[in-house]
């Protein structure tokens, strides 16, 4: 399978004009394949489930630049569907370091990238706005540079990140976002439809993604009748596969059952859908 990664680019913005899409978030080839068959239009790497694939934490030390370029390379040359790429926070905090990284990760092939405002220092998580904006306009002009039409998003973690006014101060670092070039904005954390009423409103017209890491009652109609224009999940899948496996482990360790076997999708299922997906785009035996 050859990608298209200037239709998939193409039909990534096309999907923010209108409506409201999910977007769920594999951790590597086989989830993006399976999540391709259900028909999701569009994917989006997650770093902390990455991360934990890899046996790393999802900190500032956990997975290396390198390693995660190549992740978002191959989720974005399996899925043959547009990709966000997690990015972090760029892996740098200059400016002059997120524009060069932000080059790099264009050259994956993912139609879209976002850049968050967290530090990744527990004394200080969020970076000063002043600086915040910077690095979103050398984000922009990165891309700008490479004529690739790739989204950028925006993310303030000011949820995430234990600000006393989350709310409030993600609107303020959105709308600056906005006006620096960012084509989504994105505060991941609030989870009740007054607050995310509150921040579509505040940048309207630009498209907001909001993040559904847990049940919290709302379902993508309610996200779309809100204003939401994407809807991503997070680590939220992974640690759904780390769920069964830590449940079924822990019960052979501790008690030597193997109850946590109960329910679980066959090899036979599996391999099935696998045969099926290599032959849709012309694999073999893996290759």
């Amino acid at each position: 399978m050859k990608s298209d990664f200037g239709l998939a680019r193409a039909t990534f913005r096309k999907l923010h004009e209108s409506g409201c899409f999910v977007i769920p978030n594999p951790w590597d080839i086989g989830s993006a394949r399976y999540l391709r068959h259900l028909g999701f239009p569009a994917l989006a790497t997650t770093s902390s489930g990455f991360a934990f694939s890899r046996g790393r934490p999802d900190s500032a030390d956990g997975v290396p630049l390198e390693a995660m370029l190549a992740h978002i390379a191959e989720i974005a040359a399996a899925a043959d569907l547009p990709v966000n790429a997690d990015f972090t926070n760029g892996y740098a905090h200059a400016p002059e370091g997120v524009f060069e990284n932000v080059r790099r990760c264009v050259e994956t092939g993912a139609a879209g990238l976002s850049i968050e405002d967290s530090t990744g220092d527990a004394a200080r998580p969020l970076y000063e706005l002043p600086l915040a904006v910077e690095r979103i306009r050398a984000a922009r002009a990165s891309i700008d540079a490479s004529a690739a039409g790739v989204l950028l998003t925006a993310r303030a973690e000011c949820y995430l990140r234990g600000h006393p006014e989350p709310l409030g101060e993600s609107i303020r670092r959105l709308q600056a976002y906005a006006e620096a070039g960012a084509d989504v904005l994105y505060a991941p954390g609030p989870s009740s439809r007054e607050d995310i009423r509150a921040i579509v409103g505040a940048v309207s017209p630009k498209p907001v993604n909001v993040l559904m890491s847990a049940n919290t009652g709302l379902r993508v109609s309610d996200l779309a009748e809100l204003g939401a224009r994407r809807v991503s999940v997070g680590s939220a899948l992974a640690r759904a596969a780390w769920t069964g496996f830590l449940q079924a482990a822990r019960a052979i360790a501790t008690e030597g059952s193997f109850a946590g076997f109960e329910g679980s999708v066959s090899g036979a299922e599996l391999n099935g859908f696998f045969t099926e997906d290599a032959k849709r785009d012309g694999r073999k035996n893996g290759g």
